[in-house]
């Protein structure tokens, strides 16, 4: 079980890798070894996940969710298969991690009127000051 916080948990059923050839520098075994991993978490038919939760989730990852609502998280900063499979679960796990938490609801407030005044007056001051970069007039011709 993967446990993300007391209330949620990750069965290893729910999570599928893949591994893949990485991209980049990495001496003989670059085209030879598949060291990254691809973790696939079917978002829609996780029993593990509150409704509420895979609603943020999946606006949280976006694009790494597919069309079809399957989370695609690529793992490949470490050499090894086993460093970079937990690397992969582990940013999962911070992911729904982000997830439960609610966001605070807005409370609408409206601009004191000093601060209504001080707008004015500052746009008042831009004014005067473009204003004055005009052209200037000659009295003396």
């Amino acid at each position: 079980m993967i446990r993300v916080t007391p209330d949620i948990s990750l069965s290893p059923q729910e999570i599928k890798f893949e591994f893949i050839r990485s991209s980049g520098p990495g001496g003989q075994n670059v085209n030879k070894v598949a060291t990254a991993v691809q973790l696939r978490f079917d978002l829609h038919s996780s029993p593990s996940l509150p409704p509420e939760v895979k609603r943020r989730l999946r606006k949280l990852a976006g694009k790494k969710v597919s069309v079809d609502g399957i989370l695609v998280i690529q793992a490949s900063r470490f050499k090894s298969q086993d460093q970079n499979r937990q690397d992969a679960v582990e940013r999962l796990r911070r992911l729904i991690l982000q997830a439960t938490v609610k966001p605070k609801r807005r409370i609408k407030t409206r601009p004191s009127r000093q601060s209504k005044l001080r707008r004015l007056e500052a746009k008042r001051r831009r004014s005067r000051l473009k204003r004055n970069r005009g052209p200037v007039k000659d009295n003396n011709v």
